[in-house]
């Protein structure tokens, strides 16, 4: 908790991330000014503690003040459930669940008007029916390629996640897909044959975005049971218009969800 001016204390969430090397700092870690505590040696093996001097001591750190409880119930380790969501699923309990709570995308909104980040913008289609900003996401410091972490946020407002998408978004999802790979390839150097390029479901929030990340990279939220690459999506709904209505979805959601007990309570789980 942070304690404000009245002294009342405010929830916050403070997330440390140690950042990856970069290459050609490597070889400064291990100069004179580092210093090394031998923990164990055998033979042609040894162990130490290293700790270099500030410069190359970077921590990571996200702030979320002031922190709703879904905030923090995000950020603490949980017990984990696969749903398997069929499309009835969606409309009595998933849609339902969604309409009752106040999810906030102003920050969202703030980012497509220009109101924040617009100096972080990376590349914008203006159309605002198949148009999108590519912002780099916030896990990403942009000071290597390692963990490239880019997000397109569509301007269009009501298309909340994949549930929504039919055919008609084709033109939204292909310019995404095709402007988003070339203006990365422009601007960071990394082609599209090394992106990871995919759409969460369920979303951590409710306006349709796409991942961009490094495929070297072991992103969060890239595991089978939340990741569904765009390429894929793009076949499926040239397919079938109403793919995504109709086919059952999985996605984990931690024990004390309460999207989780509202499947608990339907008897889903």
């Amino acid at each position: 908790q942070v304690t404000g001016p009245s002294g009342e204390g405010t929830d916050a969430v403070v997330i440390l991330e140690k950042t990856p090397f970069q290459e050609e700092k490597v070889s400064d870690l291990l100069k004179k000014h580092t210093k090394l505590e031998l923990q164990m040696r055998n033979d042609i093996y040894s162990t130490y503690h290293l700790y270099p001097p500030p410069e190359l001591s970077e921590i990571k750190t996200t702030v979320v003040y002031p922190a709703t409880e879904k905030h923090l119930q995000k950020y603490l380790h949980q017990e984990v459930h696969l749903i398997r969501e069929t499309w009835e699923d969606y409309k009595t309990i998933t849609l339902p669940f969604i309409q009752s709570q106040s999810f906030s995308v102003q920050w969202v909104y703030n980012i497509l008007e220009k109101k924040a980040e617009a100096d972080r913008i990376i590349y914008e289609n203006p159309d605002p029916c198949n148009g999108f900003v590519l912002v780099p996401d916030l896990k990403w410091n942009q000071n290597q390629l390692d963990d490239l972490y880019l997000i397109a946020l569509v301007h269009r407002r009501e298309v909340k996640s994949l549930r929504d998408l039919t055919a008609e978004h084709l033109p939204l999802l292909r310019s995404i897909l095709e402007e988003g790979k070339e203006a990365v390839a422009k601007r960071f150097g990394v082609p599209g044959s090394q992106l990871r390029i995919y759409l969460h479901y369920q979303p951590s929030y409710y306006h349709l975005h796409v991942h961009f990340t490094a495929l070297s990279y072991d992103a969060p939220g890239s595991s089978v049971e939340r990741a569904h690459l765009l390429t894929d999506v793009i076949d499926n709904l040239a397919l079938d218009s109403t793919y995504y209505q109709k086919r059952a979805l999985t996605f984990a959601l931690r024990a004390d969800e309460l999207l989780l007990k509202k499947f608990q309570e339907a008897g889903r789980v």
